[in-house]
């Protein structure tokens, strides 16, 4: 595993929370909620967003040259951008 974000869905981040009851509709629940959603998204490894997009983009259809040449353009624009993988190294990811 290249790494796991040390972000935990127990930390209450109550200050993002009362930001999102000012500025939207939401109530605090759902405020709330939606925190973690968001947190649980971008705690995503490096592994599981590769294995997760090559499933996602090979339902569409597409080879892996495609798919590997489009995961290597995507990670960089992750919230913590991983080292630069190269085709070689998402194949291993994905087919072990």
């Amino acid at each position: 595993m290249l790494e796991r974000r040390n972000r935990s869905a127990e930390a209450p981040h109550d200050d993002l929370v009362d930001h999102l009851v000012r500025s939207t509709p939401l109530q605090r629940g759902e405020a709330a909620r939606v925190v973690l959603d968001v947190l649980a998204y971008f705690d995503e490894t490096t592994e599981e967003f590769v294995r997760r997009r090559h499933r996602e983009l090979q339902s569409h259809g597409l080879r892996n040259e495609e798919i590997f040449d489009r995961i290597r353009h995507e990670l960089p624009h992750r919230a913590v951008a991983p080292p630069d993988l190269s085709a070689r190294q998402l194949r291993r990811l994905v087919y072990g």
